[in-house]
C-alpha cells in the first residue's frame, strides 16, 4: 500500500512525524476524513493531533481571554482545532522549530510540539513560532492498537509535509493528502477488501 512502511527491527516509531489519513470507511465519526499528525508512536502506544477539524465552540481570542492573556490584533485569524477526543481541555501547539523551549518536544526537522501556556503568550506577543497550529485534545492509542487499526484498513500514512501541515486550508487537507498519495478520494469506496 503506498505510503506505508514496515517498522524496522530496532525501532517501532515508524509513524512518528508522519500523517495518518482516515479511510472513507472509518467507523468512528470523530475521525471521519481526518488528517492526524503523529507526534509519537512506539511500543507503549501512539499520540497524534487531528490537524483538519476546527472547533466551532471556541476561538483563539476566547481561549486567550480564559487564560487572561491579552489578545493581539493579529490573533483573530488563528483557528482552534479539535486535536482528538482525549483530554479535550488540554492545549497543544504544533509549530515550526524556530521556537524551542524546555517543554518543547522536537518531532522531526520541520515540526515541534509545545503544550505549555508559554507558547500561547509568545504567539500573543508576536514572539512565537513562524508557523503554528493550536489544538485542544489529542488522539491516543494503547500498545498495538494503532497497528491493528492500520491492518484493518482504517488508516493510510503519508510522509510529513510542512506545507500540508501549516499552509493548506483546514477544509482541504484530507483531499490534498490523499492526492499526495496518488489517490482520487472520489474513487475510494468505504468497503475495505482483503486479499
Amino acid at each position: 500500500m503506498p505510503g506505508l512502511d514496515a517498522p524496522t527491527s530496532d525501532s517501532d516509531t515508524y509513524l512518528t512525524g508522519r500523517f495518518l489519513l482516515a479511510m472513507p470507511g472509518m467507523q468512528d465519526e470523530r475521525f471521519q476524513k481526518t488528517v492526524i499528525y503523529m507526534c509519537a508512536h512506539g511500543p507503549e502506544g501512539a499520540m497524534g493531533l487531528v490537524v483538519n477539524k476546527p472547533l466551532e465552540s471556541i476561538s483563539f481570542p476566547d481561549l486567550l481571554e480564559q487564560l487572561d492573556i491579552t489578545m493581539p490584533p493579529s490573533g483573530e485569524g488563528i483557528e482552534v482545532l479539535f486535536g482528538g477526543p482525549v483530554e479535550t481541555g488540554r492545549g497543544f501547539v504544533l509549530h515550526s522549530p524556530d521556537y524551542i523551549h524546555d517543554a518543547t518536544m522536537v518531532v522531526d526537522e520541520d515540526v515541534a510540539l509545545t503544550a505549555t501556556i508559554d507558547i500561547l503568550r509568545a504567539i500573543a506577543e508576536g514572539d512565537g513560532p513562524a508557523q503554528s497550529l493550536l489544538a485542544l485534545g489529542y488522539a491516543g492509542w494503547g500498545p498495538g492498537q494503532l497497528d491493528d487499526e492500520i491492518k484493518a484498513n482504517g488508516w493510510l500514512s503519508l510522509d510529513s509535509d510542512p506545507t500540508l501541515l501549516f499552509e493548506t486550508d483546514v477544509d482541504d487537507k484530507w483531499t490534498a493528502a490523499m492526492r499526495k498519495l496518488g489517490i482520487d478520494p472520489l474513487m475510494l469506496s468505504d468497503e475495505a477488501g482483503h486479499a
